[in-house]
């Protein structure tokens, strides 16, 4: 069995700040250094600097699904596993397939690719993230669909931040109309993905002291419990803990208490086990109660 890929995330916090630009310099090194590198999925928006790029980079071709009277243009998810190479670039991981492929997710392309053995580098924003999904939308206004669970994020063996200030992004894309890159919102965005960035450090480093007994003084673990229930308030609760679980570099639990006396309802119980799942991909430990 081949030994597990490692996973490379390029995270941003908009669209332009050059996550793609990164990933593909980064890609042409690699291609330097005698790596056999394929593009699976990129994205050039358009941005002739980054369409420059792709040149000397073989592409894989892609896969095209028809949705109603439109033809999508998809991963070849057998393609690249047939062809193995070392690394494949792969844009927005947080992307939903179309329908009928084998997997709803990209995230779980990536991951198949990974279990194979294959190297990946992809790019993702940072209101993706499932955990930010609430406080981006307080933030913004916009309800973002796609999301990546964080332990997918937790997952990667590199996080590369790329970074840019709010009004050389706005300068680089123009005026937009999307309300979504006000300067506020951006800025904003920005801090959740700088914040995101240095705790993925944090914990690299924390590792690495572990693993060569390097003392301490290490700092006493602390513990964060949530209680969940059918209400729909309960998903921003869990949402929020696995925020400031993160922040405090916690373990936490989700709680729920099956109240013998007055027992959920079958919708109630429906809501409730989805906010449990919710918890479990958030990496909570989720335990019930009967009382």
């Amino acid at each position: 069995m081949p030994s597990r890929g490692q996973l490379r995330i390029f995270l941003g916090y908009a669209s332009g700040v050059g996550k793609t630009y990164a990933m593909l310099q980064a890609a042409h090194q690699r291609l330097r250094e005698g790596r056999d590198v394929v593009t699976g999925y990129v994205e050039t928006h358009g941005r002739p600097d980054t369409a420059r790029l792709l040149e000397g980079l073989e592409r894989a071709p892609l896969l095209q699904v028809q949705v109603q009277d439109v033809k999508l243009d998809q991963l070849h998810l057998d393609w690249l596993l047939e062809r193995k190479p070392q690394l494949v670039l792969i844009d927005e991981m947080a992307h939903c397939n179309a329908p009928g492929l084998r997997h709803p997710k990209r995230a779980q392309d990536v991951e198949e690719l990974l279990v194979a053995g294959i190297d990946v580098y992809t790019t993702l924003n940072v209101q993706h993230i499932e955990s930010l999904n609430d406080s981006v939308e307080t933030i913004t206004g916009v309800r973002v669909r796609d999301t990546l669970p964080d332990a997918a994020l937790a997952e990667a063996d590199e996080i590369s931040l790329v970074d840019l200030p709010p009004e050389e992004l706005l300068q680089r894309i123009g005026s937009p109309h999307e309300s979504f890159f006000r300067p506020g919102n951006l800025t904003a965005l920005r801090e959740m993905a700088l914040r995101t960035a240095a705790t993925q450090v944090e914990a690299e480093m924390l590792q690495y002291m572990e693993q060569r007994a390097i003392s301490g003084p290490w700092p006493a673990s602390e513990r964060l419990l949530v209680c969940v229930g059918p209400s729909p308030l309960s998903e921003k609760l869990v949402r929020a803990a696995r925020r400031l679980a993160t922040a405090l570099n916690a373990q936490w639990y989700a709680v729920s208490v099956d109240l013998v006396s007055s027992p959920l309802d079958e919708e109630g119980q429906e809501r409730l086990q989805k906010h449990l799942r919710l918890a479990e991909n958030l990496q909570a430990r989720t335990v019930t109660l009967r009382g």
